[in-house]
């Protein structure tokens, strides 16, 4: 009969190093780095990466079934002072609002994050879903929002475009290894490396008492996929914007960004920024180096 499964040993401000090794980042030691967290409506807890000790210059906002970390290589090629937030109900953050809780919910946590780890940041960059709730918040709270980066995301996503994203996510509950879970990683995941994998999985996983592992966002209860009538809501939002809008486009398959959605967020922002990169839908993580140097151009 087989033993228990072994612990996993995880320090969460420990794998710095292989973030820098494999994208060929000059590395004298671990960045400036620390957990904290901001109390939003609710008594809960939202929790984020502070990244130096100056005041935050950008705020990065995760997809769905992500966390802070998603954006470790690409702060690290930065090397700016910025913060990077865990959305409701993912990584360490405390749940949503409520079980139905939308990106404008989310957008209003987010903006309690930013007033006060981040008030005079120079722009917001969101992923997936953290690229809508970036959407909500720069038409709720636009002095929040100096320049707003959408990543691979517009409001013409539909479930067809993220049916492979989607069905990764409604998979098992929990898993009975750490090596089961990797397997799953990596079919979904085929051009990423096992070491990468592997450290997300540290950072977006938890190893129960019994050695199984069950994601950090699936502790709470599974929530229905917004509607359309939210994603018109955020087209009305991208008409809205007033400050400069940059859209970072993957151009692989898993990109859940098409054509019309691009010529629509130009048709109601003419001057918006598009760019295209060699990535899928996680460009953050396909091609970091890339989407940092698009950021720092974009914060120029």
């Amino acid at each position: 009969m087989p033993g228990p499964e072994p612990v996993v040993e995880y320090d969460e401000l420990g794998l710095f190093h292989e973030n820098a090794a494999e994208w060929g980042l000059p590395y004298d030691g671990p960045p400036e780095v620390r957990r904290t967290a901001v109390t939003v409506t609710g008594d809960r807890a939202m929790s984020a990466l502070v990244w130096g000790s100056a005041p935050a210059e950008l705020v990065l906002v995760h997809g769905g079934a992500q966390n802070a970390h998603t954006w470790d290589t690409v702060a690290m090629a930065l090397h700016l002072p910025l913060v990077a937030v865990d959305l409701p109900g993912h990584g360490h953050s405390d749940g949503p609002r409520s079980e139905s809780a939308t990106a404008y919910d989310h957008a209003e946590d987010v903006a309690d994050a930013i007033t006060e780890l981040a008030p005079d940041a120079r722009a917001v960059v969101g992923m997936s879903l953290g690229g809508l709730t970036s959407l909500a918040l720069a038409q709720r709270h636009p002095q929040l929002v100096r320049r707003l980066a959408l990543v691979d995301v517009t409001p013409g996503v539909t479930p067809s475009k993220g049916a492979a994203i989607t069905a990764f996510i409604n998979g098992p509950a929990t898993f009975p290894s750490f090596d089961a879970l990797l397997a799953r990683t990596i079919e979904h995941n085929p051009t990423r490396s096992e070491s990468s994998l592997r450290r997300g999985i540290l950072h977006n996983a938890v190893q129960q008492p019994d050695g199984s592992w069950v994601w950090r966002w699936a502790r709470f209860p599974r929530r229905e996929r917004p509607g359309p009538e939210l994603f018109a809501t955020l087209w009305d939002a991208v008409s809205e914007l007033t400050m400069p809008l940059m859209l970072v486009r993957g151009t692989r398959d898993g990109s859940v960004v098409d054509d019309d959605d691009v010529a629509e967020l130009l048709r109601r922002q003419p001057a918006a920024r598009v760019e295209p990169v060699d990535a899928g839908h996680s460009v953050q993580g396909d091609a970091p180096l890339e989407l940092a140097a698009l950021i720092a151009s974009f914060l120029e």
